[in-house]
């Protein structure tokens, strides 16, 4: 399914944080936010998943909007990973997973054999298929991290919204939960901090800015020396990648770029 953001413009306590949003996440390719912290990416993420409810504008899946979509019928359709993860449920790895399954139950229905199969296999696709009898409080930042995103394969959905989703987890395990996107084939919006990750993962880029959508494109298009410079105040080059061909950049750790008071658009 496609995610069209049209217009969206989101306040807190009176002051804006995402200023007439416009973007697109396309289906079956991975759209990845990119931005400074405070930029919005957050804020913009959820709305997405209802969360929050935006002031202006709306979040479209497939050209209808989803705040017409009931709770479970949105949850069908949407799983969510955001940045504030609970941390203190009293229950089993593997019943944290099977919690992804909600949206298709009944009340007070139990699992059956369908379910018991998904929570398998979103176990064993976050490699934490040895783990489901363990409490979830036990884990380490990086196992709860994997297994929140159990839960969210677990829902089926045909959107994946992810905010730092390689948040906590080790240099192995970020690379095989990027493989593991990029296999999925499903539409995937993703915020990330790491710009060699985005680049690498993503088909789409979105820089946000101060709320507002300041570039957009493929990423060797969109993550420009220029761009990196103004936006981010980093001095960088980017060069293809030496095992993949993607855009890789290279940033220079001891003289920060001086940014311009105003940031140019880069449409």
């Amino acid at each position: 399914m496609r995610i069209d953001i049209e217009d969206l413009r989101v306040a807190y306590a009176g002051r804006t944080v995402v200023a007439g949003a416009h973007l697109v996440a396309a289906e079956g390719e991975i759209t990845g936010l990119v931005g400074p912290n405070g930029s919005g990416k957050s804020t913009l993420l959820r709305t997405v998943y209802r969360h929050l409810r935006p002031a202006a504008g709306r979040v479209l899946l497939a050209g209808t909007d989803i705040r017409e979509l009931s709770s479970a019928r949105s949850a069908r359709h949407v799983a969510a990973l955001p940045q504030e993860r609970g941390t203190d449920f009293e229950l089993t790895v593997r019943e944290v997973v099977a919690m992804g399954r909600t949206p298709y139950k009944r009340a007070f229905a139990g699992e059956d054999a369908t379910d018991r199969d998904v929570v398998a296999r979103a176990l064993a696709d976050v490699g934490m298929d040895g783990q489901a009898g363990r409490r979830f409080t036990a884990l380490s930042g990086g196992e709860r991290q994997r297994v929140l995103l159990a839960r969210a394969f677990a829902q089926g959905p045909d959107v994946l919204v992810l905010d730092e989703p390689t948040n906590h987890l080790d240099i192995r395990h970020q690379v095989e939960l990027l493989a593991l996107l990029r296999g999925r084939h499903r539409t995937a919006l993703v915020s990330l901090h790491d710009l060699n990750a985005a680049a690498s993962v993503c088909d789409r880029l979105h820089v946000l800015h101060a709320g507002t959508v300041i570039a957009s494109g493929p990423p060797r298009e969109v993550l420009t020396p220029p761009l990196l410079a103004e936006v981010f105040g980093v001095r960088a080059a980017v060069v293809d990648h030496p095992l993949t061909g993607d855009p890789l950049i290279a940033f220079d750790h001891r003289t920060p770029a001086q940014p311009k008071q105003e940031v140019p658009s880069w449409r």
